[in-house]
């Protein structure tokens, strides 16, 4: 029996049983918002269907236990035979089950799909982001793809589809597949163009043999992987299956798996290629444009999944702050805390709803929607991504000491949370490539200042960020060391007018304030006192 020194008291019931959509004011709107009216009690229906999921007791033991059961690498089986297998624990495949069931790979052909899609990645990243990497390269994989018709027919169908089969065996007897990638070398890191993995073409058009390595490939246990390699006509993209047509294993060595500071559930591996079959995807030398498609779509899902975690962060930190009590009362109604818990509230908001945007500019598909993701997802994946470290470890700090302990799951949400800044480029590469669309794509500018114009006179401090940043615009001197600056202000006045246009007046007024106005700190808990910040807390708390 316990004694009365253990009572127990005071202390934050769990937050679980709870549907992590329909909880999430931000995204609800902004899915309703950019639907078809015609689609939303359907797409409604689906997202409160896995966000139920995802609030429930035994999904969140799924995450844990793949967390905290990585994966481990057998290179040879008990006769000494190579077979390179990447072994999981059960709940990493139920993960991965459930997110294609739930169509995070099939996009593409579904009305309204990226929409649709980004709003079941946020949900779902905030059970366990380590999945999301395959269920990010399957959906990304398509558009690369497509530039050649005929492995697109082939491929599509398996990739956008609803069922997880989890056997390596030969494409064409499996309900579904998943797709990895792999880009970068030793040598080379972001700079693909220095790989000396070689292509040598074969007897059979569009074959070639590889030879060579990948510093990183996700996933290895994919089904097929999109890789880069210098053929004779100079740097190309192939496709690489895992298992070949007759049954044979493709010749795919894991070397070793790396050990990652978070996202540990999810395999990434080091691979050698010693006269690996594969398939030319587009021209030779066209590598880079081939699978640019696949790059900006997994670039966009480095925005939703950082927007995931943020939001995952404040629903525990508002969650533990509405139930805690301390000094006479409850900590969320502490002024000091409540400016905290406010402030990181609108960096969630604001990372929702312009991932949602840029999902819907998918969507559109538009001339002008294509040209602003040209812009406006290098700068969202450069800003975002960046915030969502101190977001976590602000939000874990809200629970004192407990947010410091395994078991709250803010440790994991912590290393976690650099990850989509380093993935599919690191903070240099979106803003030199934020450079590259202002210099050789006037039209992407164009399509920004139309979106961003949309809110003009709405709000003094976004009107005069908007000046602020068209002075930047148009002084191009030295532009290069000042394009980190740049992306930044991109990204904020993009955030900002879009919140101005549909968000609560609370938290419009608020983020032009602290982010545009000037009126904040450099530390989360600094915005001014005089705003309705009680407000834009509730709007953040986790209440279905």
């Amino acid at each position: 029996m316990a004694g009365s020194t253990h009572t127990v008291s005071n202390q934050v019931p769990p937050l679980v049983g709870y549907d992590v959509f329909t909880a999430d004011r931000a995204l609800t709107a902004a899915v309703e918002r950019h639907l078809d009216p015609d689609l939303l009690d359907e797409v409604l229906g689906e997202l409160s269907a896995l966000g139920q999921a995802s609030g429930s007791a035994q999904v969140q033991e799924w995450g844990k236990h793949a967390n905290e059961n990585p994966p481990r690498l057998r290179t040879h089986d008990r006769y000494g035979e190579r077979i390179d297998e990447v072994e999981f624990h059960p709940s990493w495949h139920r993960l991965l089950g459930k997110g294609v069931s739930a169509g995070l790979t099939a996009a593409w052909g579904r009305p309204g799909g990226h929409v649709r899609r980004a709003a079941a990645f946020l949900v779902w990243t905030q059970v366990e982001a380590g999945n999301g990497c395959p269920l990010s390269m399957t959906h990304a994989a398509v558009p690369a793809l497509r530039t050649d018709p005929e492995l697109a027919a082939e491929w599509e169908p398996r990739l956008t589809s609803m069922v997880y089969d989890r056997e390596l065996r030969p494409a064409r007897l499996k309900a579904g597949a998943l797709f990895g990638m792999g880009m970068t070398e030793k040598q080379g890191g972001s700079d693909v163009r220095a790989n000396t993995t070689s292509a040598r073409p074969l007897a059979e058009d569009g074959t070639y043999e590889l030879t060579g390595h990948k510093w990183f490939c996700s996933a290895p246990m994919s089904d097929g992987f999109l890789v880069l390699a210098q053929a004779p006509g100079g740097l190309t993209c192939f496709l690489v299956p895992r298992v070949l047509e007759d049954g044979t294993r493709n010749v795919f060595l894991v070397q070793r798996l790396k050990d990652k500071l978070g996202n540990r559930s999810n395999a990434s591996a080091e691979v050698e290629f010693d006269g690996t079959w594969a398939r030319r995807v587009g021209e030779e030398g066209h590598g880079v444009r081939t699978i640019i498609g696949m790059v900006a779509a997994t670039r966009l899902d480095c925005v939703l999944g950082s927007a995931g975690l943020m939001r995952q962060a404040v629903a525990q930190a508002v969650h533990h702050c509405a139930h805690r009590e301390a000094f006479g009362g409850k900590l969320v109604d502490k002024p000091l805390m409540r400016n905290v818990l406010a402030d990181l509230a609108l960096e969630s908001e604001a990372a929702t709803t312009l991932a949602l945007r840029l999902a819907a500019a998918y969507d559109d598909g538009g001339e002008q929607e294509r040209a602003l993701l040209r812009i406006a997802v290098p700068a969202a994946k450069y800003w975002v991504t960046k915030r969502c470290p101190p977001v976590a470890v602000e939000a874990a700090e809200c629970l004192g000491g407990n947010g410091y302990v395994e078991e709250s799951g803010m440790p994991r949400l912590v290393r976690e949370s650099p990850l989509n800044s380093v993935w599919e480029g690191a903070g240099n590469v979106q803003a030199l490539d934020v450079l590259r669309a202002l210099q050789r794509e006037p039209g992407a500018l164009d399509a920004y200042l139309r979106e961003v114009g949309q809110a003009r006179g709405a709000d003094h401090r976004l009107d005069g960020a908007i000046k602020n940043l068209l002075t930047e615009l148009a002084d191009l001197e030295g532009v290069e060391g000042r394009a980190r600056r740049l992306a930044e202000r991109l990204a904020l006045v993009l955030q900002g007018s879009l919140l101005v246009r549909f968000a609560p007046p609370q938290v419009a007024d608020a983020f032009c304030a602290a982010r545009l106005g000037g009126d904040g700190g450099a530390a989360f808990g600094t915005l001014p006192h005089t705003l309705n910040l009680a407000a834009v807390v509730e709007r953040a708390r986790p209440v279905s």
